[in-house]
């Protein structure tokens, strides 16, 4: 098993690395999205954006200004992760806990890399790590997604009481990464929203391309990870795979339904895949959306 010095620098490699090369190192503001705190206004410095400038500050003073967002000044993220007996599951390259310690571990280097603080609740164990900076605390956070088990006794992710615990500690706003696979009971979607409302929040879906199609395999057994029901199914019945079919597409609906409702934006992670090429399109999307929000 890797050591979390030993993930982290496969990581600054594999991962890290390559993103440099699509964004050529420039990393300010990789994860804010459009939502922005104005934080103050001050006089202009040579090199800063036209696009920032108050002019109805700088015609009041008769000296350039421009607008400084919060979010430059003072960043904590924080990583809700779930680590529930699903996430122990993949038919592919990694299992998705395995990827969800990937983005971890990449999104926090390049946070801590730039000064911000980082902290995680990772559920439903609830191992808390309070907000710190620095290479030291990205490994304290690798090492608690590498060693941290899930409940012996099973049990549904309860991804509500999550949501409504972090809020609690929360005092001020804050980047929040929530990553699950979202198999959870219904009841979390007005938590997710009331989080919402006051932090920026980005929805990192881990998932695995055999959740989306059942094989034809003939009759198999399949066993619930969170609870040990178990129940057989016949895969070859072209019926039941069809109605797997309709079970998934309305399930990808309505967890699109709820992210769109509560203003989320969605990063979506495969276990077949790498994590650069999603990281690069949803960096893309978010910057485009943060410019278009400034400069209006």
């Amino acid at each position: 098993m890797e050591t979390p010095e030993q993930i982290l620098r496969r990581l600054e490699f594999k991962v890290v690395r390559r993103l440099d090369g699509f964004l050529f190192g420039d990393y300010t503001g990789i994860f804010y999205g459009p939502s922005l705190d104005l934080a103050e206004v001050r006089e202009y410095i040579p090199g800063d954006e036209v696009r920032r400038i108050d002019w109805n500050v700088t015609a009041r003073t008769a000296r350039l200004h421009v607008r400084q967002y919060l979010e430059e000044k003072d960043l904590t993220a924080w990583f809700l992760v779930d680590l529930s007996p699903s996430m122990a599951f993949g038919t592919r390259r990694v299992l998705k806990r395995e990827l969800a310690t990937e983005f971890c571990g990449a999104a926090a280097y390049i946070i801590a890399r730039h000064g911000d603080k980082l902290g995680a609740l990772l559920f439903p164990n609830r191992v808390l790590l309070p907000p710190r900076t620095g290479r030291r605390h990205v490994l304290r956070l690798v090492h608690a997604l590498t060693r941290a088990e899930s409940p012996a006794n099973g049990g549904r992710t309860d991804l509500a009481e999550a949501l409504r615990s972090l809020h609690r500690m929360l005092r001020r706003r804050s980047l929040l990464f929530l990553v699950s696979d979202f198999l959870a009971p219904e009841g979390w979607e007005g938590p997710l929203r009331h989080l919402a409302r006051r932090h920026d929040v980005i929805a990192v879906r881990v998932t695995d391309p055999a959740e989306r199609e059942l094989p034809d395999v003939g009759v198999v057994t399949f066993e619930d990870p969170e609870t040990g029901e178990q129940v057989r199914v016949d895969t070859s019945d072209p019926a039941v795979r069809r109605a797997y079919r309709e079970l998934v597409a309305a399930r990808e609906e309505r967890l699109q339904r709820v992210f769109r409702g509560a203003g989320v934006d969605v990063l979506t992670l495969s276990t077949h895949a790498s994590i650069v090429e999603p990281l690069v399109r949803f960096v893309a999307l978010r910057r485009r959306r943060r410019w278009s929000s400034r400069g209006r």
